[in-house]
């Protein structure tokens, strides 16, 4: 699966989770897989907690991150 097509597992709602970006439109951000995965899960546990995600979601995430570290910011 590639980067896009991961990507669009990646849902931002308005009134779900403050507009977080979210998994597949549940109420698990890409904040809360990414922080698992900061404190040591590995995927497998993360998948064994969560059984209603897929593999797919955690990569998702992790595109969507590294998405998001590659924007521009300018300085004013």
């Amino acid at each position: 699966m590639d980067t896009q097509e991961l990507l669009k597992r990646i849902t931002i709602e308005p009134g779900k989770r403050s507009g977080q970006p979210c998994i597949r439109g549940m109420r698990i951000t890409v904040y809360d897989i990414l922080s698992y995965l900061a404190a040591g899960m590995s995927q497998e546990e993360i998948l064994e907690d969560f059984p209603y995600l897929e593999k797919e979601d955690i990569l998702a995430s992790l595109a969507f991150a590294a998405e998001m570290g590659n924007q521009t910011i300018i300085a004013s």
